[in-house]
């Protein structure tokens, strides 16, 4: 019998041998890796955090004590020992787990989670709110080196640090972005540092010097200048938390004693941990990167499944460098997502016109914004549902200013497993009431490639949104040309109904309308491609043409294509019906399965149409 077959609470995980959390560890990492090779998600993140997962969970008393996982995208082990061990294979399919931690799924997920940088503000307000209603239990926010580089997190630090909350941040650094420092030396000095003697030493000390006036204070100074010079983490320490580390993250034990020291301190602390991504797992350690996000794979092999599609990433990639070799002042700009955009190869042909930000999509904006007042051709290279955290910086300081900045949102509309944080289904809806912005979707794969180049050539602030995953399979022009911006495209014409969509689903309309054509009904199909400007004139036409309309966007229904064109046509006596998301957050599974159930199949479209006649 596994050690993990008898957990099935963090009660049942006290009762194990310290020294037998090591073997739960390994049947953890066995459990994820078999799980993940046939659901896909995130393997190495999840691999390096299973022993501080295990710590976590044997010292702090949850769902009492609140663990915040930022984004989340590592908190499979903490799901396995938290009751959810039966439906772990379930993760990331329809009605199954989420990949993210998500509140209404179990009480032990104290923060519902998916975007990066977010859980210090969590932790901080839940030990804000504790102290209000006079409670009694410990916050723990486990944060990523990565997370680190956003703004947000550092918001956070500052006001905890600032209010002294008896809360505890976990810096999980997997060394891909801070710490290289930790060894055995370390580790027994953070165990000195969070042990009561040491403590109430240094406590003592600063007391006693405080009473000398005249050189008390500077004395202070100096002392704690001393510790930081001989322990890393000043940043920390001059922001008022107490730092702890680094330690090593594989070893169990020494966490928990770690842990179980930092449970009796009232102050705000910062402990940190050094882990390896992909941990356990010998080709996720050798290629984290690729292991971060993974489809299916052989778990003996460790070859990933590869589908040989053209995807609209590679498009969009292989597009800008073919134009950046004719054009100098064009630049690249990603908030560190380099593969997941393509820019990898942009850095790779282009390394000092290649920038990587980290996670600070608003700050990217504003970077690129300046760039291109300086007179270069920033293109700004960030997934749909993350550039949500930069329209302030997008109205202010590009659309304000009419700066011609191009903004490639990747990841829009439905993204499938990962879900409710992730579907990039609300960028058509934020961006359309911001004026200056020119809105673009490419109906295919060949589009997208000419809609890059229109919009470097215009002089204005673009956006592109284009879908994951693979194109249409058409054929590429090798000469891209320049679309006239605001223009449609009428693909078929028919006089019973009109379809007017953009984006991935034109393709859709024409299959629906081969559907009506056999059924004696005669559809026109519209490939909008802009959503700002709209082509009113087309929309004229068809008028002549019909007065039954289905719009057709895999955006939020509010404030997208179908309500622009509801408001135009309001008073000529057509009818319109939408096809759309609704005005809820969609939940996580298969992309063919989510597009049927909300209507974006041919079948789908063409009963809309029959029940419209």
């Amino acid at each position: 019998m596994k050690i993990l077959d008898s957990i099935n609470s963090p009660c049942d995980l006290k009762k194990i041998k310290k020294e037998d959390l090591s073997y739960l560890a390994k049947e953890i990492r066995a459990e994820i890796i078999n799980t993940i090779s046939e659901n896909g998600g995130h393997l190495s993140s999840n691999l390096g955090v299973v022993d501080l997962s295990v710590a976590i969970h044997y010292v702090f008393n949850a769902p009492r004590d609140k663990i915040i996982w930022d984004v989340g995208h590592q908190s499979y082990a903490h799901k396995i020992l938290t009751g959810r061990k039966d439906k772990f294979k379930t993760i990331r399919i329809h009605n199954g787990l989420s990949g993210f931690p998500k509140r209404s799924e179990s009480e032990y997920d104290a923060f519902s989670t998916g975007h990066s940088s977010t859980s210090i503000s969590a932790a901080l307000g839940f030990a804000a709110a504790r102290d209000l209603k006079d409670e009694d239990y410990k916050v723990v926010a486990v944060i990523g080196d990565g997370s680190m580089t956003g703004g947000l997190a550092f918001e956070g630090l500052q006001n905890a640090g600032h209010l002294k909350k008896d809360m505890l941040i976990i810096l999980n650094d997997n060394e891909m972005f801070i710490s290289h420092k930790v060894g055995a030396v370390a580790g027994y000095f953070a165990k000195l540092l969070t042990a009561g003697m040491a403590r109430k030493f240094e406590e003592k000390v600063m007391k006693t010097v405080s009473r000398f006036h005249s050189f008390g204070s500077p004395f202070r100074k100096f002392i704690k200048r001393v510790k930081v010079m001989l322990f890393p983490g000043m940043l920390f320490e001059e922001m008022g938390f107490t730092y702890i580390g680094p330690v090593q993250g594989h070893n169990i034990n020494s966490l928990i004693v770690i842990l179980e020291n930092l449970k009796n301190m009232k102050t705000p602390v910062l402990l940190h941990v050094i882990t390896k991504k992909g941990k356990g797992y010998a080709p996720a350690e050798e290629d984290p990167v690729n292991f971060h996000g993974v489809g299916k794979f052989d778990v003996k092999t460790g070859k990933i499944e590869q589908k040989k599609t053209v995807t609209y990433t590679k498009v969009f990639s292989d597009t800008l460098i073919k134009l950046a070799q004719t054009d100098n002042k064009i630049v690249a700009i990603t908030a560190a997502m380099p593969e997941g955009t393509g820019l990898d190869k942009f850095a790779e042909n282009f390394p000092d016109r290649y920038f990587d930000v980290g996670i600070a999509e608003g700050h990217a904006v504003t970077f690129a914004a300046a760039m291109a007042a300086d007179g270069m051709r920033p293109v700004c290279a960030i997934y749909s549902t993350f550039m949500q955290r930069a329209v302030d910086n997008i109205i202010h300081d590009v659309a304000l200013q009419n700066l011609p900045v191009v903004f490639a949102l990747d990841r829009a509309g439905l993204v499938g497993e990962d879900g409710g944080t992730h579907h990039g289904v609300f960028d058509l809806s934020y961006l359309n009431y911001i004026p200056n912005l020119i809105i673009m979707s490419p109906s295919d794969e060949n589009e997208l490639q000419n809609m890059l180049k229109t919009a470097l050539n215009s002089n204005k602030p673009c956006v592109i949104r284009y879908p994951k995953g693979v194109g249409t399979g058409v054929a590429l022009d090798k000469l891209l040309c320049v679309l006239e911006i605001g223009k449609a495209v009428v693909l078929r014409k028919g006089s019973d109904i009109c379809f007017l969509a953009i984006g991935n689903h034109v393709e859709t309309c024409l299959k629906a309308a081969d559907l009506l054509s056999k059924k004696n009904v005669n559809a026109s199909v519209v490939n909008m491609r802009f959503l700002k400007p709209l082509d009113v004139n087309v929309v004229k036409g068809m008028l002549s043409r019909t007065k039954k309309f289905i719009t057709v966007e895999e955006n939020a229904l509010s404030s997208g294509l179908g309500e622009i064109v509801k408001a135009f046509l309001c008073g000529s006596g057509a009818e319109v019906e939408c096809i759309g998301l609704p005005d809820k957050f969609i939940e996580h599974g298969n992309l063919e399965a989510l597009r049927k159930k909300y209507g974006f199949t041919p079948e789908n479209i063409a009963e809309k149409a029959l029940q419209m006649l």
